[in-house]
């Protein structure tokens, strides 16, 4: 019988403490420059576009869809699945696929994000096929 995964906690830190905390509370937080418009993963404080400072954070609504993912079948730990994900907003998250039938996996699959909880920190952001 396989155990229940355990996930190292983030290491988080002031410029990502809103991200953690929000994740704690259900929600997936992305950042958007209020100077170009661009949305973006994983929220830093300079925008990957345009280099403003002019961020702000903004609630994702967790929704997306795969865009490009990689199937495990080799692993101490049994099968596994990574990919990125389109969201809706615009970003894409490199993130691993839970709680679904990996065989069903394919691009363009419509998935949601579920937080898992990690060992001793905030909960951790993946998705899974809706």
């Amino acid at each position: 019988m396989n155990s229940p995964v355990k996930y190292p906690a983030p290491q988080g830190n002031a410029e990502t403490k809103p991200f953690w905390d929000a994740a704690t509370e259900g929600k997936l937080l992305i950042k958007r420059c209020t100077a170009c418009g661009e949305a973006h993963y994983f929220p830093r404080a300079l925008c990957p576009f345009c280099f403003s400072d002019q961020t702000v954070w903004e609630e994702s609504k967790g929704e997306g869809e795969i865009y490009s993912y990689s199937l495990m079948r080799k692993s101490p730990t049994g099968p596994y699945a990574i990919g990125y994900v389109t969201l809706k907003e615009g970003p894409s998250v490199l993130t691993n696929f839970v709680d679904c039938d990996f065989a069903s996996l394919k691009i363009g699959t419509k998935v949601k994000v579920v937080f898992k909880p990690s060992d001793g920190g905030a909960p951790l952001p993946f998705f899974t096929a809706v």
